[in-house]
């Protein structure tokens, strides 16, 4: 079962519990699905529909310091709670120094040194980790390999 039948089955689950917040964010998900691929015309695999996850939940963490800034904690409550429900749908995520060792061979395969080679690394460090590790906890672990 692909990734987007999951989130449908969800969706249906979600309904027939009358869980509505859970249901709400589902809903979110499967518009963002589908409004990209109506977009670019393409149909999304799971890679694709877990590199929206994980925008929309940067998104929903962005919302978040934003509401506690403006001291609006009901708002950002609601956006946590959409987070652990899109978190779900994620693989498992790679620890930091899971990451960092595989961000080193990377940089090892690259030759690549120095602060002037992240965004060849980032290049090569995206397409392999994407959807397996947070891209800020990899961007560190980047300039963190290429410093030392």
């Amino acid at each position: 079962m692909s990734l987007k039948d999951q989130i449908t089955e969800d969706m249906k689950t979600a309904m027939r519990a009358k869980d509505s917040e859970r249901l709400g964010t589902i809903r979110l998900l499967l518009a963002a699905c589908k409004q990209r691929e109506v977009d670019e015309r393409i149909v999304l695999d799971d890679a694709a529909v877990v590199a929206l996850v994980d925008k929309l939940i940067k998104q929903r963490k962005d919302s978040i310091a934003a509401f506690e800034s403006a001291a609006r904690q009901d708002l950002a409550d609601k956006e946590a709670a959409e987070i652990k429900v899109l978190q779900a749908y994620l693989p498992q995520r790679m620890s930091a120094d899971e990451v960092l060792v595989e961000v080193r061979a990377i940089v090892a395969e690259l030759g690549a040194s120095g602060p002037g080679d992240m965004g060849k690394v980032m290049g090569v460090v995206k397409t392999r980790l994407a959807g397996k590790a947070e891209m800020s906890a990899v961007s560190a672990a980047v300039k963190t390999a290429l410093a030392g």
